[in-house]
């Protein structure tokens, strides 16, 4: 479930944006980007709505996750990442999530020197925006941070991620009706039949290209998890056992192709090939974009 935990007006999320962008600032400069203006998708309006209609269902926990994110906040902008990192945890762990509080939460784990932490943050928020430019734009920078080899996603995946899985499903379903409101349309009336030809061959292009668009980001949804190494180190082992031998060693940061799981071992492939198992403490388990 999405809170929002700013107003959920226009006008409100335009504070929102602006106060996160004040409160993490200094990782947009750093990063070398012009600050985007948030330019939120249309389902992520609709979730907007459906946690205003939530809000006033539970006014006093929507007012609390709103103080709390406040002081999150005014912890930041003293300074006090590591504090502020905790505060925006604990909002996290209650079940409220949103872009604006991940974004802030990558930012003060990044200034708090936990690359991994802050790397994991910003992908699960650009799971939610993967259109913000801020976001992209400093998770591009943290991840040029990384020692040593990581993961880095394809041209295609980098595409098919530009839209959410829910926003890939709702294009597929408005392709699939209108085609079939056109097929349904040249039964009714004939006449009509050499009229609607052209646009009807075109809903079935459309259909089937959004189709396979949105088969792909299943794909790479649930079938290409990521494990984001978020301590100094995790030494990836030969086999799912602290005494196995050290296949390869990977830093802070690094994002490692989730192969396979055996109770608290995880077995990864680093970018150049290497494979090995890693403790599941030692890393935290994405979903791909």
């Amino acid at each position: 479930m999405i809170f929002n935990v700013a107003n959920p007006t226009a006008r409100g999320q335009k504070r929102r944006r602006a106060a996160a962008r004040q409160a993490a600032g200094a990782l947009t400069v750093i990063a070398g980007r012009r600050a985007a203006f948030w330019r939120a998708p249309a389902l992520w309006c609709f979730w907007t709505v459906a946690s205003l209609a939530l809000g006033f269902a539970t006014p006093v926990f929507a007012k609390d996750v709103a103080s709390e994110f406040s002081a999150a906040n005014e912890l930041y902008a003293k300074g006090k990442f590591a504090d502020a990192a905790t505060a925006y945890e604990k909002i996290l762990q209650t079940g409220g999530q949103s872009p604006a509080l991940l974004f802030n939460y990558g930012n003060a784990e990044f200034k708090s020197g936990h690359l991994g932490q802050a790397i994991a943050a910003y992908r699960r928020a650009e799971l939610l925006a993967p259109r913000d430019a801020e976001l992209r734009a400093n998770l591009a920078f943290v991840r040029n941070q990384v020692q040593g080899a990581t993961l880095r996603e394809g041209r295609w995946q980098s595409w098919v991620s530009s839209l959410t899985l829910n926003e890939g499903a709702w294009l597929t379903a408005v392709f699939f009706w209108l085609l079939f409101a056109l097929l349904a349309a040249r039964q009714i009336r004939p006449a009509l039949a050499p009229k609607l030809r052209s646009a009807t061959r075109l809903a079935v292009a459309l259909t089937i290209f959004s189709g396979a668009v949105l088969g792909l980001q299943a794909a790479n949804h649930f079938y290409a998890s990521v494990a984001v190494v978020t301590g100094a180190e995790a030494t990836a082992r030969s086999g799912p056992f602290d005494d196995a031998q050290s296949a390869f060693t990977a830093h802070d940061g690094a994002e490692l192709r989730v192969l396979d799981k055996h109770d608290d071992w995880i077995q990864v492939a680093g970018n150049g090939g290497k494979i090995g198992w890693v403790n599941k403490k030692q890393v935290e388990v994405l979903p791909g974009a």
